[in-house]
């Protein structure tokens, strides 16, 4: 017989653990994965050689720690550089020392590195070390270049008072004899007096890029030893070659100062600030050219969180103060089946379920008006700070589990009108600035939020000060402070402009769905007007089809006029202000006195529209 027939009648082989548990085989696997990523996401070793990272996996360990230098806090990061910036004067307490003991330069540059180690090994930060990590999330678009600016001048003014401490202490406490005191001195005029301005650029390049070497090269080292001796020597190369640390060299200058040597703004324009472009070019060119384009496109992977492509705009990413990957949203998988038909969408981001079911009730007011709408509901779950880079898949179920929970309410309050809803979810440390984006996700047409004193729009605009002069709103907002909602008599006063057009949008979109009446109010300046404002509301009213609205001409102060008139209607619509950003900064807008002074309730409505900053600044 062969083979084959000999199995005939066998009993089938026992099953292996494997087979009797199918799962085994993923969960080593994941728990490996688990155990073999840092808390920031980063790879704890190598996944094609064991004991070597490749170029993107170095790459992923950087943007992981620098994630989490970047959101530190001011005071933290502050602190850090005064300590590292205090362990220079080890470096030049050494390196004086040394020197003049044994009347040898290359025995005193052999310790000229243990401040650098002592730096580097317990995590301070140091400037020209941040010309790596910081950067290279500045160029995957997850830092600002705000952001950046800020962390690399917080640790650097850290360095200069933490430099500028121990070297008082060198210069004052007596730490040096006479004669390592006269050999410090010698080697702070060396850089000062004897080397021109482009020989120490040049030098501080070099000097950059080997700083920024030593951290590539550090996070490509899984041990404390290899980074302690890569650290030395990389360090060694700055005395023996000749070259120029920025925070040493601020060091060296200011024991002139205090010596009488040398003034300190000269110090700064000549010594200093000539180094300190070098280190910074130097960090910075061996990033861009070297490190960050030897890596694929795939390099952030692992860095990013699942399944998000989210990176700043180009406008955040110029003008905004976003940092680090906590500001990715983690967002509800069904996003992405929401209904792209065209029909008209009205989102309404939710903070509370509880409390906030009238948004979604006057949504579906607004959408019951359109022969085809959409309201989408998106639950905003806010984190206090930043949260893990990477949710478990069990994380993720179980808050969307106990979003859906709380939503049921709001589904139940939706299903009372004949239109369609859907609902999602986002996880997002950013609160309702996150809706900016959410809107423009789902291509809505109209945002509806509540009015709260403590958030953004509480200056009766829909985007932050200083945002404001670069952003654009990504569609028409309407911002509800709910005193008791009753559409039954609308006001609406109107000067005209965008922002009125949508205010008649949504008195229509009432009359049509619940048969509000409707007055409308321009106030002029004094009598001798009414007959023009009356002409121009009549006109108005012509263009908006709001023909059959009551019309009301009246002369006086607008707050007054507006405020006694809203005492005898059910519901106020205003156009959000017009003036502009310096004027709001330093007063309360009309607005916000209105809407905090009337008794109705109030929608306060804003639609994007092409200003220049002359107007952002100004006003129209």
């Amino acid at each position: 017989m062969d083979d084959s027939d000999s199995d005939v009648g066998e009993p089938p082989p026992e099953r292996t653990d494997v087979d009797e548990f199918p799962d085994q085989t993923d969960l080593d696997e994941s728990v490996r994965e688990a155990v073999e990523r840092s808390r920031m996401g980063a790879p704890a070793v190598g996944e094609a050689v064991r004991d070597r990272f490749s170029a993107d996996e170095v790459f992923q360990r950087i943007v992981a720690a620098a994630d989490e230098e970047v959101t530190s806090t001011g005071r933290e990061l502050f602190f850090s550089g005064i300590a590292a910036g205090f362990a220079i004067s080890i470096t030049f307490l050494l390196y004086a020392s040394v020197s003049a003991t044994t009347d040898n330069k290359i025995v005193g540059a052999l310790l000229y590195p243990l401040g650098f180690i002592y730096i580097i090994i317990g995590g301070y930060q140091l400037y020209t070390e941040n010309t790596l990590p910081p950067v290279a999330l500045t160029l995957e678009r997850i830092a600002s270049l705000p952001a950046l600016l800020r962390h690399w001048t917080i640790v650097l003014f850290g360095n200069f008072a933490g430099g500028a401490i121990g070297t008082v202490v060198l210069a004052w406490g007596g730490v040096f004899d006479p004669a390592a005191a006269e050999e410090a001195l010698y080697l702070a005029r060396q850089g000062a007096f004897e080397v021109g301005w482009w020989a120490l650029f040049s030098k501080a390049v070099f000097a950059g890029l080997i700083v920024a070497g030593v951290v590539w090269v550090g996070f490509s080292s899984r041990d404390t030893i290899s980074r302690i001796v890569v650290t030395y020597l990389a360090f060694l190369s700055i005395p023996v070659g000749g070259l120029f640390h920025s925070v040493v060299a601020f060091s060296e200058a200011w024991y002139l100062v205090l010596h009488g040597e040398l003034a300190f703004l000269a110090g700064l324009t000549d010594f200093v600030l000539p180094v300190l472009l070098g280190n910074t070019i130097g960090g910075v060119a061996l990033v861009t050219l070297v490190n960050y384009f030897q890596t694929s496109e795939d390099r952030l992977e692992s860095a990013r969180f699942e399944g998000i492509e989210r990176r700043l705009t180009p406008r955040e990413w110029l003008f905004g103060r976003l940092a680090g990957r906590s500001y990715v949203p983690m967002l509800d998988p069904s996003e992405r089946s929401l209904s792209r038909d065209g029909d008209y969408r009205i989102m309404v981001p939710i903070a509370n379920p509880r409390t906030e079911s009238g948004l979604v009730d006057l949504a579906c007011t607004l959408a019951s008006a359109k022969e085809a709408a959409t309201v989408h509901a998106v639950h905003v779950i806010q984190t206090p700070g930043r949260r893990p880079a990477d949710p478990s898949h069990r994380q993720r179920q179980r808050i969307a589990g106990e979003s859906a929970r709380l939503m049921e309410p709001i589904r139940e309050t939706a299903s009372g009108y004949d239109v369609h809803f859907e609902t999602s979810m986002v996880v997002t440390n950013r609160s309702f600035e996150e809706m900016f984006d959410a809107a423009r996700r789902t291509e809505s047409d109209l945002v509806l939020l509540g009015w709260d004193e403590n958030r953004l729009w509480s200056d009766a605009r829909a985007e932050r000060p200083l945002e404001e002069l670069t952003n654009q709103l990504p569609c028409d907002f309407l911002i509800v402070k709910d005193r008791g909602f009753d559409p039954s008599d609308v006001l609406l006063p109107t000067y005209g402009g965008p922002d009125s057009d949508l205010s008649a949008e949504v008195v229509g979109m009432l009359q049509s769905a619940v048969g509000s009446a409707v007055s409308l109010l321009h106030v002029v300046e004094s009598d001798a007007d009414v007959e023009a404002g009356q002409r121009f509301l009549e006109t108005w009213a012509l263009e908006h089809e709001l023909t059959d609205a009551e019309l009301l001409v009246e002369a006086g102060d607008v707050e007054t006029v507006i405020e006694r008139e809203a005492g005898k209607h059910s519901l106020l619509i205003l156009g959000a202000t017009e003036r502009g950003l310096l004027s709001r900064l330093l007063t309360d807008s009309l607005h916000y006195e209105v809407v905090n002074d009337v008794d109705c309730s109030v929608l306060l409505a804003e639609r994007p529209s092409e200003r220049s900053l002359w107007e952002r600044l100004f006003g129209r």
